[in-house]
Order: structure tokens, then sequence, then C-alpha cells
């Protein structure tokens, strides 16, 4: 099933951006839904042909670096996290050559490239799992319990609802953590680290910049498979230790890859990274997967599942700074992705609060990550009919929790995930095709339809109605994102906060005051500087300046 290049060539060589030692520390990452990003054949579905021509589009918001969502061979039972073939472009997004030129094209605009890897399971199609005497040396099969073997072998339940294993016709059982059709690896296996290293080294050859590492926190289960002892576990993820995530022995295998990125950046002269998408229950260790010698980032979703109050922002702020630097890592930033409901309808169905919380984040030290449709304003598409929907939590006719975490069901989620306003937690609402132009669907996503129906009404959010609209949302990530690359003290650096009434923070960067307000009113304060950008028009008046609610300001001090 691999496919190989016409002409392979050495990958060339990102253009730095002149912003300091470690391109991944202060960079702004966008997130690219292949699926949903851009179609060029007409199918309806996003394409890697697409989304080169549009990588201009992305150049020219500001952006650092590109996140390609996994395009590899596969069934598709979970939008491409079950892998048949990691070598191998699925004939969906397009070739292998596509890729190749993709990356090309990328670097040649100044933008590096992430690719997801997906390690702690494959599909049920891979060439590993159709072998059954393979299949059991490197997946997780168990005899079951009961007098015939019946039942399960422990109380562990899937993250996209039900048991988390399957019965096979020999009699025993295997375990997938998510659908069925995605079996987990068994990484105590020496075979299962030699591939996922080779893996790494034939993208790295091709010319990415880094990885985003599915469930890094879920490769490693605790000795015995243990019984949790308790139901509804989509709750206790993120929240506490489980015996299938978060366990202390996935930290030899980043430590491994570390080694492996960094022998591939000496030897090609660029700089390459691991990025963890890893749930644990403290920033104290999740900051565990950015000691020195393991991956470059993880994601902070304890900032993601931040209510929009000021003391509870603080308090992750503090604590994500805190555990970061305790181990010399740059901390990240995020507020959507293809997991969660995106941000404008989760913050109340704000785009007020939308707004102010990107102004926030990217006044924020550390690295941003944007999700593609975000820098338009586009809420969660929350009236999809049945007969579109592709989740498999869906079709598993339980809650969605998200691909790897809490973030999606509203009745299911532990306290304080901020995931409010989906659609009975399922995850399509924020993967609707993207509106690039035009007053009817599908808006210049490509010549054909769309995979999943876009809103009539979407018209006045594509990037032809935004573009040189000053009061747009596209026209404010633009100025965001070129006063965050223009201003020497955003980025990875210092932070101090400010006095301020409650309800609002305010916080100072070198040379940056950010005042964000809260509230739902507007609060009066003493001008702290020069006006710069702010979410919602500022009043200022005899050194006097009225924030209003649910804003953002960046002021020059």
């Amino acid at each position: 099933m691999t496919q190989e290049l016409t002409s392979p060539s050495p990958a060339p060589q990102a253009p730095g951006t002149g912003r300091g030692p470690g391109w991944w520390r202060d960079a702004v990452i966008y997130q690219v839904y292949v699926r949903s990003f851009a179609d060029s054949d007409g199918d309806g579905i996003g394409d890697l042909r697409g989304a080169r021509e549009r990588l201009p589009y992305l150049k020219d918001l500001g952006v650092d670096a590109v996140w390609l969502t996994p395009f590899y061979a596969s069934p598709q039972a979970d939008g491409g996290y079950d892998v048949a073939d990691y070598r191998a472009v699925d004939p969906l997004f397009g070739t292998l050559q596509d890729a190749d030129d993709l990356i090309r094209t990328a670097h040649d605009l100044g933008l590096r490239v992430i690719v997801d890897i997906v390690p702690n399971h494959t599909s049920d199609r891979h060439p590993w799992f159709q072998d059954p005497e393979l299949a059991r040396q490197r997946y997780l099969f168990r005899p079951g319990k009961g007098e015939s073997g019946e039942l399960p072998p422990n109380d562990w339940e899937s993250v996209f609802g039900g048991p988390a294993w399957t019965r096979t016709d020999r009699g025993d059982w295997y375990l997938h953590l998510f659908a069925p059709e995605q079996p987990d690896l068994n990484w105590d296996n020496p075979e299962v680290h030699t591939e996922f290293e080779a893996i790494m080294r034939f993208w790295l050859d091709l010319g990415v910049d880094g990885f985003r590492v599915d469930v890094a926190h879920g490769m490693i289960k605790a000795p015995g498979l243990p019984d949790i002892g308790h139901g509804a576990q989509a709750q206790l993820i993120g929240a506490q230790v489980l015996p299938f995530f978060d366990q202390d022995g996935v930290h030899a295998i980043h430590r491994a890859w570390r080694r492996l990125l960094d022998g591939y950046g000496e030897a090609l002269g660029r700089q390459v990274i691991g990025v963890a998408e890893a749930w644990a229950p403290t920033a104290e260790r999740l900051a565990l997967y950015v000691r020195p010698d393991e991956l470059h980032q993880a994601f902070n979703f304890q900032f993601l599942n931040a209510p929009w109050q000021a003391d509870a922002l603080r308090s992750v702020i503090d604590a994500s700074l805190a555990a970061t630097a305790s181990v010399g890592a740059p901390t990240t930033w995020v507020l959507s992705n293809h997991d969660v409901v995106r941000h404008t309808t989760r913050l109340g169905g704000s785009l007020a609060r939308a707004r102010a919380a990107t102004l926030l984040m990217l006044a924020l030290p550390g690295s941003a990550y944007l999700y593609q449709g975000e820098e338009l304003g586009l809420p969660e598409v929350t009236d999809l009919p049945d007969e579109v929907r592709q989740d498999p939590a869906f079709f598993r006719g339980g809650r969605a929790t998200g691909a790897a975490g809490p973030g999606t069901d509203t009745e299911s989620a532990p306290d304080g995930v901020a995931a409010a306003g989906g659609q009975d937690g399922f995850r399509d609402g924020c993967r609707v095709p993207l509106p690039w132009s035009g007053e009817l669907p599908p808006y210049g996503f490509g010549p054909g339809g769309s995979w999943l129906p876009q809103p009539a009404d979407w018209g006045g959010l594509t990037v032809a109605a935004q573009t040189g609209d000053p009061a747009s949302t596209l026209e404010l990530y633009r100025a965001a994102l070129g006063l965050r690359r223009r201003l020497p003290g955003l980025g990875d650096g210092a932070m101090s906060w400010a006095p301020a009434p409650d309800g609002v923070l305010a916080f100072t960067r070198p040379g940056l005051l950010c005042t964000v307000n809260t509230l739902g009113h507007d609060v009066e304060l003493p001008a702290p500087g020069t006006l710069l950008l702010s979410s919602a028009p500022v009043t200022v008046a005899e050194a006097t300046a009225q924030l209003p609610g649910d804003s953002c300001t960046w002021w020059a001090i």
C-alpha cells in the first residue's frame, strides 16, 4: 500500500523567522483539518492539493507553521485517526507527491509543517492486525472473564462510549480505547518501537518539521490492566491518572523520540519538534511531557477548559507558566481544535468573548495554536441532521468526549470543562468545511459540494467577505498576528500581572500592557498607554479608557 515518490529529493529547509532560538517557543501554529480546509477535485472532501493552494492565505494571515491532521491511508472510521499505512497518503487526500509538494511550497513561503503521528492505536485494517499471529504480539489481546470467557477482561470503557473491548472469532478480546476499528498497540513489544521510529524517519526525510503526537499519554497501560471500578470513565480523563492514560511509562517513549528528533535536527541543520496531545490531571504532570529530554511542547487543555472568569483564567495562566518554567519549556495556548466545540459557541455563543479570548491568548508568553476557521469567528454548527454525522461516537450510541479526552460532552465532561453548546456532545459540528467566498454553499470550498453541510447564513463569514473589513474577525487576527511578530516583547518572554479591578485582568509584557474585561458591562480605567489593538471599540478621553464588556485591549507602554 505504501506509495513511492516519482522524484524524491532532500527536504528543503524552512527560512528562519529571526525570532530567537527554538522557533517553536513563540510560534503561532495553524491547524489544518485536511478534509475540511479546501477541496481541489470537486469530491466535497478537502485534500492536500487544496491545502497547498491555500498556503499563501496562511502566510498572509501571519502564522509560523501549519499542523496537518492525518492524511494517511485509512478506512476513515475516525476521520483518519485509524491508520492502515503510515507511509501512504489516502487517495481521498491525494498522493505522496502531493504531500511532498505541499511541504516544499510551505517551506518556500517560510512556513513549517507539522504532521500527526498516531502511536496509541492503528486501524484494524493495518497489515499487523490483519495477520492473526502478528496481531496477538503487537496489540493488546486478553482472555475474557466468565465461565467461557464471555465477559470483557476488565471494566475499561471506550472514550467513544461502550466497552473498550471487542471479542474475536477466536474467543479472546482486544483492547480499543477508541472505536473497535482502532485496536490499541502493545508498546511492550520492541517491534512497535522500531516501527514508529522508522515512520518518523520517513516523514523527516520528506521534510516535515515535527510531529503532533496523538494520545501521547496513552501508549502504556498499567501492569495487569486493573479494573477502575467507576462508570462514566470519560469524566476521569484529565482529572486523575488512569490505568490506561498518563502512565509514567510513556515518558521513556518520548525520551527516545526526542533523541531521534534532535539527531535528525543536527544532521539536517534544522530544528524539528514533537508536540504532545496529552491529557493530564495537573499542570505539573503535563509539564513532565516537556522536560528537556522529552517533547518540545504539550497542548494546554487546562487553558482551553477555563471558564470566562478573570480569577479562573488567572489561576490557569499562573499554574501553566509555573509548571512549564520548572522544566524550562515554553507554555502553549489553545482555544479550539477538531475535537472540541468551537470557542465562539463554547464561550456562551459570544463572538465578543471569542475575539477577546484570542487577543488574551496571543498576548501570553509562549506558543499559540489556532484551529482553522476560528479566524473567521465561525460558530459550532449545532443543527446537523443525523444522517450526515460521521463522528464514530454517534454510531456507538454513547456520548462523545473528544478523541483524546473530555471536551465535547456536556453531560459526561468533568466540572470546569468548557464544552457547552455542541450537538449531543459530538464533534462533527466543529469540522464543517471552511467558507472561502460567495453567498451560497459550498462557499468556494471546492468545485463540488462539501462532505458536511454548511449553514446557509455563512456568506458574511467567508474569507472574501471579511477581507478588508477592519471590524471583521479575520482582520483582527491579521492585525494581532502582525503586531505579535513585530513587537519584540510578545512571544516567549517575561510577564507580570498589573493591578486591576474585579473581573478585569491586566498584565505587562516588555513594551506592552494587556487588559481583559471579562464582565458583561463597560469598565472605566485610567488609560495605561497608547492604544494598539482591541477586540471591541475602546473610548479614550482625558486619560480615561472605557473598556467594553467582554473585550481585550493591547496598549503600548
